[in-house]
């Protein structure tokens, strides 16, 4: 399957995300603006929209001004699918072109879709391509990780105070709910998942302003090898930015939840410049299992940023039972074809993959070691 293909049929309702449905992605972006700013935000706006029209998959953007509030302004922006956008909101250059206009806007709340249906007056009805191939179906639960490395030989303490502290309430109002949080650590590698009901950026602010995590997250400030200073907006910001690991893919099993899931999270270092591919391959194989009966893995989100991918998942029994649906590798030529995208050196794993004792090794080597996973105290 390639990335303009679309899965049609009884597997598009398993999967509740993809960027990798070909389909073209809007971009929402809504602003408050300090009193005063407009000049400066329009300058350095003018800046960016001259650099990012010439990034690959970037289609449109528009930037408004509100006829009612003249301090809410919003930007949006067509790009060909969600791949390219992502590289570029993730990316070192996106950072330090927005900056300017950081000290212009008060708040901003951003929203990613993809076109399900248009309408073309001037082509007779006719749709562009690209478009989503069916409406997918979710469960109401929106995904996000963050990841960032410690410095090496503080991996048992960061842990200790990644596990230690006390939940925050769940409910931050009537339709917003933080339901899950699951820390994992690969190494000196930390990945913070969380799973959010409702409005996932409103959750995201809520849950950093709470006491308890704020003391986390100044208990492990020295032992981070970026350094930051989360006191200093400009600061919090570049290093969520730089820390962001998205949820690329999520796709679940049919039928009711099986009793006695374990949440495990896979590490799987890319050969440089294939993370997408890798992160690609991963999703597809995910796809193809959720409809076998003998397949353990229930559900499946595939996080991935440049080179860094990893695949969380909820399974029924022993995670090795069976490696090849572990790993996602269940089927012929499927283990030669992670082996070419996998850095071989960094897992440590001798070819052939395909071998039941190399197999074994690298799902040993993926497994990340599990620091919590914990739903939070309810209101």
């Amino acid at each position: 399957m390639t990335t303009t293909e679309r899965t049609t049929g009884p597997m598009a309702g398993r999967i509740a995300q993809s960027a990798f449905d070909g389909s073209r992605l809007r971009v929402i972006l809504l602003l408050d603006l300090y009193d005063g700013a407009q000049e400066q935000f329009l300058e350095a706006y003018e800046h960016m929209s001259s650099k990012v029209a010439s990034i690959p998959g970037h289609i449109q953007d528009q930037l408004c001004q509100s006829i009612e509030n003249p301090s809410q302004w919003l930007i949006t922006s067509e790009w060909e699918s969600a791949l390219p956008f992502l590289a570029w909101v993730n990316s070192e250059e996106h950072i330090e072109i927005v900056r300017p206009m950081h000290s212009c806007v008060r708040d901003t709340r951003s929203m990613r879709y993809s076109v399900l249906r248009e309408t073309e007056p001037d082509t007779e009805g006719k749709a562009r391509s690209g478009l989503q191939a069916q409406a997918r179906v979710g469960d109401g639960v929106a995904r996000h990780a963050l990841t960032f490395t410690v410095k090496p030989g503080s991996e048992s303490k960061v842990a200790e105070h990644l596990a230690g502290y006390s939940s925050p309430q769940a409910q931050l109002d009537g339709n917003t709910r933080l339901r899950r949080t699951s820390v994992f650590m690969h190494g000196n590698r930390v990945v913070r998942a969380v799973e959010v009901e409702g409005d996932l950026p409103a959750a995201l602010r809520h849950v950093a302003a709470q006491p308890e995590i704020r003391a986390v997250e100044e208990a492990i400030d020295p032992h981070l090898q970026q350094e930051r200073d989360l006191s200093d907006p400009g600061s919090a910001r570049v290093f969520f930015t730089r820390a962001a690991l998205p949820s690329v893919h999520h796709v679940r099993a049919d039928g009711p939840e099986p009793a006695g899931l374990r949440r495990h999270a896979l590490y799987y270092p890319a050969v440089e410049g294939r993370g997408t591919e890798l992160a690609r391959f991963l999703s597809h194989q995910d796809e193809a299992a959720a409809g076998a009966p003998d397949n353990p893995v229930f559900t499946s989100t595939v996080f991935q940023r440049d080179d860094v991918v990893v695949r969380m998942i909820d399974v029924a029994g022993d995670l090795d039972a069976d490696p090849g649906w572990a790993l996602g590798v269940k089927g012929a030529g499927k283990a030669a074809e992670l082996e070419r995208l996998l850095d071989g050196a960094a897992v440590g794993v001798d070819a052939p993959l395909n071998s039941e004792r190399n197999l074994n090794r690298l799902l040993s080597h993926a497994d990340m070691l599990p620091i919590t996973d914990r739903s939070p105290v309810d209101s």
